[in-house]
């Protein structure tokens, strides 16, 4: 009798992009009132620190000690627990970007060139995806939705309770559907206007209510290209912190060609054989056309086509 998973990868897709690779236990079963407080006393404990949107570091370390957080800035009762690790707990917080830090003190980057640029370990990339999606959301959810009272955070970060109704409040993540259409041995890219220059990555948008992710693929290429897509085959899947989706990305079959470009969505959109693609996965384009970084999972969509050829 076949096997469900014979065939699979040894590693799967999604771990080989970034900010997939978070190593931090979540022990979600554990979580309670007192799991803050707990974390904060244990001697292993280590917290990442963003001053508003940027992430600080020490050379090329993120961790930084409860005592040194607290002396840059950090208010305890905002710090939120990400789980554990080797050595103990891990946790987030934000000290606010008014707060002026110690001269030299640390260094301060924006998430995606730290990941990007490979600023810190890739066990670190993972969990500092995690916690700026955990912290943005607190940021903009300080109020409850249904009657406007302020909120409290409960069970270490992942809740927020509010006082005046009983409302329970949880934090969201936002699924994206990412698509590489492939017609033969030609694939379908665009690019939108603020895309760096000679840049063209696959097309993407938001599931809506009721949708499935394959529907959302065939329904956003049509949109933004004009191209009607059949079967839709999924390979892998990224958390992106900006602020809290989780891009799901897909192989899609082409069932028409020609294109009609929604120019409020996209500035080009073009079929590309696939030996152009595998230049610009290179850098030896010719006329400078390039594919999206390895950060991204739109890179590895199209490198996963345009080596399989």
């Amino acid at each position: 009798m076949a096997n469900l998973f014979d065939g699979l990868p040894a590693e799967e897709p999604s771990a080989r992009i970034g900010f997939a690779r978070n190593r931090i236990e979540r022990r979600s079963e554990k979580r309670g009132e007192d799991t803050i407080g707990t974390a904060l006393a244990d001697q292993g404990a280590r917290v990442y620190l963003f001053h508003g949107d940027k992430v600080m570091l020490r050379g090329t370390d993120p961790l930084f000690t409860i005592a040194e957080a607290a002396n840059l800035g950090l208010q305890r009762p905002e710090a939120i627990l990400l789980g554990w690790a080797d050595g103990g707990p891990r946790l987030s917080g934000v000290i606010p970007e008014a707060v002026s830090l110690p001269e030299g003190a640390v260094a301060e980057t924006d998430l995606r060139s730290v990941a990007t640029e490979a600023a810190v370990s890739p066990e670190h990339i993972g969990a500092l995806a995690q916690a700026r999606s955990l912290l943005n959301w607190h940021q903009r959810h300080r109020f409850c939705s249904v009657c406007g009272q302020p909120s409290a955070m409960k069970i270490g970060g992942y809740r927020r309770d509010c006082p005046a109704c009983g409302a329970e409040h949880f934090p969201r993540t936002d699924p994206v559907a990412i698509m590489l259409t492939i017609d033969g041995d030609r694939c379908l890219l665009g690019r939108q206007q603020r895309f760096i220059a000679n840049m063209y990555s696959c097309l993407a948008g938001f599931l809506e209510p009721g949708e499935t992710v394959e529907d959302a693929v065939r329904r956003e290429t049509l949109e933004e290209s004009g191209i009607k897509v059949g079967r839709v085959r999924y390979h892998a899947s990224q958390p992106w912190p900006f602020p809290s989706s989780l891009m799901i990305g897909c192989h899609a079959e082409a069932k028409s060609t020609g294109i009609t470009r929604d120019a409020a969505e996209l500035e080009d959109c073009r079929w590309f054989p696939r030996d152009e693609v595998r230049a610009m996965l290179a850098g030896t384009h010719p006329d400078g056309l390039k594919a999206p970084q390895p950060v991204a999972i739109a890179h590895h969509l199209i490198r996963f086509w345009a080596e399989a050829g």
